[in-house]
């Protein structure tokens, strides 16, 4: 049998060359640099919670980014049928409570296929208070709720802090329950850092990692 010197017509001795493209050049995509092609999210910070009355995050929310995500992993309550909630703070956390003013709808199925809906629940309107997020999470073993929030541009010093919220949860009724919420923190000063926490009783576990997004 002959030696093969040749595939698809192009000589072993060149199979350096793929599509005329040199295995050297490989660190580019569409002439784009591979290093170019990386996620945008930078892990910032993560913040695990062990029957903590809140979880506060107060440092590296600042001018690095423009945008921030807060993503929610497993956030389970002390008490059944709990929401999560969310406020700001403009001074590193030493105190809460910027007046913001939000918007709340959801979503649910229940397990016997016999209930569900989509409906508008609310919100807040120039609040100090805590901002509802996340819709009644139930705290059997294995019930927890998980989701993402949004925050834009925190560090701007002229505009409102727009966020966005969808978080999902397993309720105390043996829903899935799909909440989604949205807002503003009304102030053009910096908003620096912000605390989460349930209605009532503890975050008895969970864990909420921050990521900024790349500028470009």
């Amino acid at each position: 049998m002959p030696d093969i010197d040749k595939i698809n017509n192009v000589a072993v001795a060149d199979i350096s060359k793929l599509d005329s493209i040199t295995f050297a050049d490989g660190q580019k995509v569409n002439n784009q640099d591979v290093s170019l092609v990386t996620d945008a999210h930078t892990l910032i910070s993560t913040h695990t919670a062990s029957s903590d009355d809140t979880l506060d995050i107060t440092s590296g929310i600042d001018s690095t980014y423009d945008v921030y995500e807060f993503h929610f992993v497993n956030i389970h309550p002390s008490a059944d049928s709990k929401k999560l909630r969310m406020i700001a703070s403009s001074d590193g956390g030493s105190s809460y409570g910027i007046e913001t003013t939000s918007t709340v709808f959801d979503s649910y199925h229940n397990e016997a296929d016999d209930g569900y809906s989509l409906g508008y629940r609310g919100g807040a309107a120039q609040s100090t208070s805590e901002i509802i997020i996340g819709g009644s999470t139930g705290f059997d073993d294995d019930q927890a709720c998980s989701g993402i929030m949004t925050l834009y541009a925190p560090s701007s010093d002229t505009y409102v802090k727009h966020f966005i919220a969808q978080i999902h949860q397993s309720s105390g009724s043996d829903y899935a329950n799909n909440t989604f919420a949205a807002g503003y923190i009304n102030t053009a000063s910096a908003v620096d850092a912000l605390q989460f926490s349930f209605d009532v009783g503890k975050i008895d576990l969970g864990t909420i990692k921050m990521y900024g997004l790349a500028k470009s």
